[in-house]
């Protein structure tokens, strides 16, 4: 199989030749160190990753507008403030850009057929013809743009609680923006979308699950059927404990769950009993073992997820997450390198961890 046919037949929740290998992000820092002078996409290739990426929260010079360039302040593609850090995704800035009722009825949205996304699609196809490498847009739904708009998290939870008819008129601005893009982002040639917009954290739900199965889903679904209406697949990333709505995301026609936190609740292994044949997953080692661990304990780490979650297919291995500038390249590097060795189909438990 090549990579597309390897992420793709996963995807179908049916088991490749081996487990596929992908990344939401890598960060720079990780990416020179291991790939002096190169993208992240340079990266994959080199490791024998299967999937390139292109990410839409991530700016170049040339899509912003610089507020206060020497503290990092700018204004996104939403005209929205957001403020760089030292990971490569920036983060919201107060003031909103929108606040009242009247600025969110004057509010134009971006064009998507603008957006260099495609673009940049195009020319991963066009390096990629044949399907040597699956291709996937990094993107949001409705949640992620609503923060932007607001200022930041604590406002649209804020929001929730007060106007909640409020926040819904905002998940229909991302939505129907990403809609759109996806729908050209799969006819230049994405094969994947992976929607990230965060709606937990650790101890459980950023909101109530009534409020999320009520104004965020929505969005969610529309977004999903968009991309499958297009002939793309979903891929669909949270952060923390999820249980609560896992039913609800799977509803939305997603084809699978991932990157994970490795969480008590939230194996991977246990979402796939909850989905047979319905669901696949991507991860999940610890992004925290990656930064702090061993080599050793990273390479174990890894035999131990394939062995409890890669045997029946339907599994696409990464980390936990992202491959943010805390992880140690080294323990990347055993990560890729122990799924490429010990990922190959039929893959046996007893024969990876011993009896």
């Amino acid at each position: 199989m090549n990579s597309r046919e390897r992420v793709i037949t996963v995807l179908q929740h049916k088991k490749p030749d081996r487990v596929p290998l992908m990344e939401l992000w890598i960060d720079a820092k990780v990416v020179q160190a291991l790939r002096p002078n190169g993208s992240w996409n340079d990266l994959v290739a080199q490791l024998g990753m299967d999937v390139v990426t292109v990410p839409t929260m991530v700016y170049g010079p040339e899509e912003i507008e610089w507020m206060d360039k020497a503290n990092g302040l700018f204004r996104d593609k939403w005209g929205a403030l957001q403020q760089l850090t030292e990971e490569a995704v920036p983060v919201p800035a107060n003031p909103p850009r929108i606040e009242t009722e009247k600025d969110l009825a004057e509010y134009r949205a971006p064009d998507p057929a603008r957006s260099l996304v495609i673009s940049k699609i195009a020319a991963l196809k066009k390096k990629y013809p044949d399907g040597e490498k699956a291709i996937a847009v990094i993107g949001e739904s409705g949640w992620a743009p609503g923060v932007f708009l607001r200022g930041g998290l604590e406002n649209i939870l804020l929001d929730l609680a007060l106007r909640p008819e409020f926040v819904g008129q905002l998940m229909e601005i991302g939505a129907n923006y990403y809609c759109e893009l996806y729908r050209l982002t799969i006819a230049a040639g994405a094969d994947i979308i992976l929607l990230g917009d965060d709606y937990a954290g650790k101890n459980g739900l950023m909101m109530s699950p009534a409020q999320f199965e009520e104004i965020i889903l929505p969005a969610d679904r529309k977004v999903v059927q968009a991309i499958k209406n297009a002939g793309g697949y979903c891929i669909k990333h949270t952060d923390g404990d999820i249980r609560k709505i896992m039913d609800a995301l799977v509803s939305t026609g997603l084809d699978c769950l991932g990157p994970l936190e490795p969480l008590p609740g939230m194996e991977l292994q246990s979402v796939l009993r909850r989905y047979p044949g319905k669901i696949s997953v991507m991860g999940n080692i610890d992004v925290d073992l990656l930064s702090r661990g061993t080599t050793d304990e990273v390479v174990l780490a890894t035999k131990r997820c394939l062995a409890a979650v890669a045997p029946d297919g339907a599994h696409i291995l990464s980390s936990g997450n992202s491959i943010s500038s805390s992880v140690k390249p080294e323990n990347f590097l055993a990560m890729i390198n122990t799924a490429k060795s010990f990922g190959h189909y039929p893959i046996n438990p007893i024969s990876l961890l011993g009896p």
